[in-house]
């Protein structure tokens, strides 16, 4: 099937007489005839469900619905992207481990890996998206697990070159994970472009009504793991809270990564969603195609009055002609650019508070990519924790305002920027 139907159909195909929406299954417990049944599940011998903090055939069906769309082997739904975010590297790495993360990433995620992780004794070395293969290739470490980064960069809009990071995670024998909530699968497939697992904070676009939080972790299934075994033992030697387990053996390329993360990390982190977000994430999918061509329409619409704006100091959007990661979004982002712009306005952060202040229509929220312009400055929000250094890696300037530009008419959005920008 092709993407737009995948988007409708993909995770769930009820037979005769089921309900063609896929069902709600608010349940936290699955009842057995035997204890032996039971037990085949507690010992990963057969497939099924006996408590949803692990799994759950709401959320699963939804998965398999984002990993078809993504074209992986095998996904998860997580409680938030931060849950992702973590799962992802947890999964691979532990105290004295280390990861290569470009330095262009959502201010939480940054937090997470640069003070969180590492309290848990996991070293991030951060690196310029636009570094030289040079500096991108010095970050390496002999005890490197991974290397991460985002697509199109929330809120800095650097488009990722995903090839020439993939070839260099791959030369030194690691995988590449990739952020891809910005874009969605609509806008890039990852792994195309040589990534090997993808992320997502669902409550952006892909849910796209700010109605549920959540995240997911999607695995392509291309990354050797028996290959490089010394580096993954997690993966490639028993488990013994698994009875012995070998999950490179029992689930294969395609299947060891998703069922670690389930059966070690949900087990006991229990980030799983609400059978109900995950199925309000699943109806999102179903419109993500004709959603994204609005908000990229939009989104260029936007950048174009801006740019030409006297009171407006300067605009980033790669869908833009001469913005410049331009020919990046192009190659990776053909369709559209999102519906995310970032600008600064002239006057400096207190111009830039004031314009906030003035606008009505748009709103001013800890949010993006949903059906409602929302707005944020990230300086003082959701990147507060940094210092101007990290600000100016992450590249977010003080001015910067992260416009998220939603699906109304865009001659309404543009007014209502119109007159708040008339009181700065």
């Amino acid at each position: 099937m092709k993407f737009d139907t995948d988007c409708l159909h993909a995770g769930y195909r009820p037979k005769n007489g089921q309900p063609r929406n896929i069902p709600i299954i608010q349940s936290t417990t699955f009842r057995y005839e035997t204890s032996q049944d039971m037990a085949k599940l507690f010992d990963l011998d057969a497939a099924g469900y006996f408590y949803s903090r692990l799994q759950n055939p709401t959320s699963d069906a939804v998965a398999a619905r984002l990993c078809a769309l993504e074209g992986g082997a095998a996904g998860m739904l997580l409680s938030s992207g931060q849950a992702a975010s973590f799962f992802s590297i947890f999964n691979l790495a532990g105290a004295g481990d280390h990861v290569v993360c470009s330095s262009a990433i959502y201010g939480g995620t940054y937090n997470l890996f640069a003070v969180t992780m590492k309290r848990m004794g996991i070293q991030f070395t951060f690196v310029d998206p636009d570094c030289t293969p040079e500096q991108l290739d010095a970050a390496f470490q002999p005890n490197t697990k991974a290397l991460f980064g985002e697509t199109l960069a929330n809120p800095a809009l650097t488009v990722l070159d995903l090839e020439r990071f993939a070839a260099a995670a791959h030369a030194h024998g690691v995988p590449f994970i990739v952020d891809n909530t910005f874009a969605t699968p609509w806008g890039c497939r990852p792994f195309e472009w040589g990534a090997d697992i993808v992320i997502h904070s669902t409550t952006k676009y892909l849910d796209g009504h700010a109605a549920a939080v959540g995240g997911a972790i999607i695995d392509s299934g291309n990354f050797d793991w028996q290959a490089h075994a010394d580096k993954y033992p997690g993966l490639t030697t028993p488990d013994e809270s698994y009875h012995g387990i070998v999950y490179t053996q029992k689930f294969g390329q395609g299947g060891a990564y998703i069922t670690k993360a389930v059966a070690q990390l949900m087990r006991d982190f229990g980030a799983s969603p609400a059978p109900m977000n995950a199925w309000l994430l699943g109806m999102g999918m179903e419109t993500l195609p004709l959603r994204m061509a609005r908000h990229s329409q939009n989104g260029l619409g936007m950048a174009q009055f801006l740019q030409d704006h006297p009171k407006v100091a300067w605009v980033r959007y790669p869908g833009l002609p001469g913005d410049k990661y331009y020919a990046l979004a192009q190659k990776y982002l053909p369709k559209g650019a999102s519906g995310v712009v970032s600008f600064g306005v002239k006057g400096g952060r207190e111009a830039a508070e004031r314009f906030m202040a003035g606008l009505k229509l748009c709103s001013i929220a800890t949010h993006v990519a949903d059906a409602k312009t929302c707005v944020l400055h990230p300086a003082n929000t959701t990147h507060r924790q940094m210092n101007d250094a990290e600000l100016a890696a992450a590249g977010v300037a003080p001015d910067l305002i992260r416009l998220s530009v939603g699906l109304e008419d865009l001659d309404d959005l543009v007014s209502d920027v119109e007159q708040a920008l008339a009181g700065v």
